[in-house]
């Protein structure tokens, strides 16, 4: 038989010792989790606790996303109508921020603004159309020739003022922007011309004899 060692260990103090290491473990973890800093709990483990800002905004913009198709469609019809509305004011206000874009730019303003500060006969041919229109239904040999010969002398009159009209512009422009690209410009005012004033858009922003 072994002797017995001089100084044996009561089962009692063993597991009071382990029980012991448990919970001094279990506390050193709580204090290491435990900080003056909550996490957020839309932050990743393990990372810093995003600004309130910043969280909102991410907030908003998850909540702004469509989630599905039909709210996806809703939110491109919302936002075509609202680009719409900002395109008609600019197009009755002159803003060159939400012009189309054929009407954006220095040179097409200034095109514009050549053709709404004088008199161009084009724009008058609407009105001289109805009149030579109702002269020539009119059961009249005499009345059909006259219109007939005003219909003559209103083409050969917008042909010749386009043409000097469009000789003008296109040497203003060389002057006023040597520098800048000009194509399409002297199309886009001779066009201009054939409209009646009131019904041009972007609305004229000069007076009849000003100086653009």
């Amino acid at each position: 038989m072994g002797s017995n060692p001089g100084h044996p260990v009561p089962l009692g103090f063993v597991f009071r010792s382990r029980a012991k290491e448990e919970k001094a473990q279990t506390a050193d973890k709580a204090l290491v989790t435990d900080s003056n800093e909550t996490r957020h709990p839309e932050a990743p483990k393990g990372r810093p606790t995003p600004k309130r800002s910043a969280a909102q905004s991410q907030r908003r913009s998850v909540a702004n996303t469509p989630t599905t198709r039909k709210e996806a469609a809703k939110r491109g019809r919302e936002e075509r109508r609202a680009a719409m509305e900002k395109q008609r004011n600019a197009l009755a206000g002159g803003d060159e921020r939400y012009l189309p874009a054929r009407d954006k730019g220095p040179v097409r303003k200034f095109a514009r603004d050549f053709i709404d500060s004088r008199f161009n006969i084009a724009e008058f041919f609407l009105p001289m159309a109805v009149v030579i229109l109702v002269l020539s239904i009119v059961q009249v040999p005499a009345l059909q020739n006259i219109a007939l010969l005003l219909w003559l002398i209103v083409i050969v009159l917008i042909v010749l003022d386009s043409v000097v009209t469009g000789f003008r512009i296109k040497k203003r422009l060389a002057e006023r922007f040597p520098d800048d690209n000009k194509r399409g410009a002297v199309a886009y005012a001779l066009m201009r011309s054939l409209q009646m004033r009131r019904l041009r858009l972007p609305k004229p922003q000069v007076k009849r004899g000003e100086r653009p």
